[in-house]
């Protein structure tokens, strides 16, 4: 169960993380409390699962990384394993099985055209895997998401 603390670092830890050598310092000094409960209240987040994944984000494509939408029709006893070998290539952000003709929809992020393509080819030679397409973006948009607890 949440407590208000963890509503309130959560809720802060989203947008206004600081960039310095000690962020949760700063966060424990917003919230008042010391460094090591900020930490350890991150750490029993994580833990407990409200915390899928900590990090920044970048704009990929500034960095010279090219990415796809891309979707694969699998035999219907493959699908698990299928996914399990799509979700082991660098890369792969998101992967969700869908109702349809394609079964799997994932993205891949990779460092250029040529790593992209070598990965979209192993994937379309998985066992199980009847057809790929590749979806790359022409436009972008970016949606902020932040959740208000």
């Amino acid at each position: 169960m949440l407590t208000t603390f963890d509503k309130d670092l959560l809720n802060l830890i989203q947008t206004k993380l600081p960039i310095a050598p000690r962020p949760f310092a700063q966060v424990a000094e917003w919230l008042k409390v010391d460094e090591a409960t900020v930490l350890a209240r991150l750490n029993w987040l994580k833990d407990h699962g409200y915390i899928r994944r900590f990090g920044a984000f970048f704009d990929s494509s500034c960095l010279g990384y090219v990415s796809t939408l891309a979707a694969v029709k699998v035999s219907p006893t493959c699908i698990e394993a299928v996914a399990g070998a799509i979700n082991a290539f660098p890369g792969v952000t998101h992967n969700y099985e869908r109702e349809g003709e394609y079964d799997l929809w994932f993205t891949l992020l990779t460092p250029d055209q040529a790593c992209q393509d070598l990965a979209l080819t192993a994937i379309r030679n998985l066992p199980g895997v009847d057809s790929l397409i590749s979806l790359p973006a022409t436009e972008k948009y970016k949606v902020s998401v932040e959740f208000n607890l």
